[in-house]
């Protein structure tokens, strides 16, 4: 198993990188390095004292691993941690492995030791429930299926845009407990799980005399109504009979799916003994899912419930710890009971943003650049050090839209201005990050106006929600705007996974603007058009799943705004996380061969 290390962050500001006070040793060398962060050393210092532990390179490797969490890698490989920076004075990977193996904290079970792996406790355990979950449901006996009336409804539901690799991948759904559906944008995935609602509910109701329960749920709100509002328009073509038996979808966060609890932030209410009530529940952007949160979704679905996972391997991982969905797909790569399902036929008209996505996927930077600089109605690349002049029209005239129907207390219409163009950055800070462009742009828009701007909160302000709140139920993802209301006073509109609700700007405490986001907040989401601005290629943010994520979020048209370096950067470089999930599922599966063979044998 190869492990490639996770690549630096974000610069973070000087004063929020504050030496460790009384760190020594390798610990005070790799925080004055900037590899560890203050809050990395101390927690490591503090987990040595509790259990006793003093060597230093045992010190430092708790240490990478806090640090290994907090990038989004669920261990650290010993053997790798040199790439990061070559210059430090790394202990030898063999003798610093045979350190953390006698180590007190591993007889504590404090963190564990593997190979050359080295996890914290927390995220071993996770990780041995979420492969031991999803072999459990692999492996159950299969559900009853009326196979004569499996090919009927097959039949009757291919009307349309139904090719026959989405006729596989849903009857393959339709007999087996958990599926992971994946593909790229325009293979179908939408259109294959409506089909399979479809299926699902036409067997529930000839084997039990009943229409299922159903839950569409993703990680953000934003994305649960995308996937509610995609699966009812494909329902729409079907026959009313069938249409009736799906009935309405229930549209959900996972948060909300889950049962969000005030008192514990890494538990809910739904668990192996209060498991979840739906027969069905489809989770979309699955992608963005971390290893906690599919840890506590397997824990809480009946295993006589089927589950749906759909998501694109080849976009950006999660903000939390774990590549799950990536994870999976390889972990399963090559077992011919495998819950993989992949699309791959692309059916969307945008011949030339498909043929960007598909370079991006295979890593082709000549091929890239081929493609963005023949143009065209799709896909635009602009080759600049001066970015604003490009960007002005575009931001401007999707700031304008959103503040005219704002001053004529038109919600739905400045809610639907949002999605004809975004403006995508990789970073938040600098000349390049969110930060500074929302200022431009709400510069330029005052300058159009007339109007300056002076308080946060303005008629027509774009706002995106960047965290849950249970009280107002509003969630992280979800988008709105400023309403001027018929009082005079301001509301702000948000987009649910239900419908448009309002509310006081005062109570909305986690949103920031909108007029510029970035490429990781805007995973679950779709713009008519979409801009990307490349930072410059030393940029250690710049990936080829960042770049993938970015392109895909375009539904009409692609501008890339940047240098050939910077293409050239974030295809080569792959955002890859220490994981040992995929490599633990094909180690089962081939332990179950074996056994399998053997017990043939006798």
């Amino acid at each position: 198993m190869t492990l490639v290390p996770t690549a630096l962050p974000e610069p973070w500001p000087e004063h929020d990188r504050r030496l460790a006070v009384g760190a020594s040793g390798l610990l005070a060398t790799f925080n004055a390095a900037g590899v560890l962060e203050a809050s990395d050393v101390h927690v490591a210092r503090r987990v040595g004292d509790l259990g006793g532990e003093s060597d230093d390179r045992v010190l430092l490797a708790v240490a990478m691993a806090v640090r290994g969490v907090r990038l989004g890698s669920v261990c650290v490989d010993l053997t790798t941690l040199a790439d990061l920076a070559p210059d430090l004075p790394w202990p030898e990977p063999a003798t610093w492995s045979a350190a953390v193996a006698a180590s007190p904290l591993v007889a504590a079970g404090a963190c564990r030791h593997e190979g050359s792996l080295v996890y914290l406790d927390r995220y071993h355990r996770l990780e041995l429930q979420v492969r031991d979950d999803l072999l459990s449901r692999a492996g159950a006996l299969p559900p009853d299926v009326d196979e004569p009336a499996l090919a009927a409804c097959l039949d009757r539901v291919a009307g349309g845009h139904f090719s026959p690799e989405q006729r596989a991948a849903a009857a393959q759904a339709a007999r087996q407990w958990t599926t992971v559906l994946t593909g790229g944008p325009g293979t179908g995935k939408t259109t294959t799980v409506a089909r399979l609602l479809v299926l699902l509910a036409d067997q529930a109701q000839r084997l039990h005399g009943r229409r299922p329960s159903i839950a569409l749920a993703a990680p953000t709100g934003k994305a649960a109504t995308r996937l509610q509002e995609a699966v009812t328009g494909e329902l729409a073509g079907l026959d009313a009979a069938d249409r009736d038996l799906v009935g309405s979808p229930d549209a959900l966060t996972l948060h909300r799916l889950l049962g969000w609890r005030p008192d514990n932030t890494t538990r809910f209410r739904h668990d192996r003994g209060n498991r979840l009530k739906y027969d069905v529940i489809v989770v979309d952007e699955c992608s963005m899912v971390e290893l906690t949160m599919m840890g506590r979704l397997l824990e809480a679905v009946r295993p006589q419930a089927r589950l749906v996972l759909v998501g694109d391997q080849h976009q950006l991982t999660p903000v939390g710890a774990g590549a799950v969905l990536a994870d999976v797909v390889s972990g399963f790569d090559g077992d011919p009971a495998s819950p993989v399902a992949s699309l791959t036929e692309n059916h969307r008209s945008t011949e030339d943003i498909k043929s960007l996505a598909e370079a991006l996927r295979t890593g082709d930077a000549d091929r890239v650049l081929e493609v963005l600089r023949r143009g065209g109605d799709e896909v635009e690349f602009v080759e600049t050090d001066d970015p604003g002049p490009v960007l002005h029209d575009d931001a401007l005239v999707s700031a304008l839209a959103v503040r005219r129907a704002a001053e004529a207390g038109d919600a739905p219409a400045a809610l639907a201005a949002l999605d004809r163009h975004r403006l995508l950055c990789a970073h938040r800070e600098g000349p390049f990050g969110v930060r500074h462009w929302n200022r431009q742009v709400e510069r330029w828009l005052a300058e159009a106006t007339g109007q300056p701007i002076y308080g946060e909160w303005y008629v027509g302000r774009p706002i995106l929600v960047t965290s849950n709140d249970y009280a107002l139920e509003v969630y992280n993802g979800e988008t709105g705007a400023a309403v001027l209301g018929a009082d005079g006073r301001l509301r702000a509109w948000v987009s649910g996974s239900e419908r448009l609700r309002d509310y006081a700007p005062g109570r909305l405490d986690a949103v920031e603007t909108m007029h510029a986001m970035t490429i990781h907040k805007s995973q679950g989401s779709q713009a008519e058009r979409v801009t990307v601005l490349l930072p410059d290629d030393t940029s250690r943010l710049l990936t080829r799943e960042l770049f993938y994520t970015a392109v895909t979020r375009a539904q009409e048209h692609v501008r890339v705004v940047g240098s050939e370096a910077a293409v050239r950067a974030a295809v080569s470089q792959q955002a890859q996380r220490a994981s040992g999930l995929s490599a633990r599922l094909a180690v089962a599966r081939h332990a179950d061969e074996r056994n399998e063979t053997e017990t043939g044998a006798r």
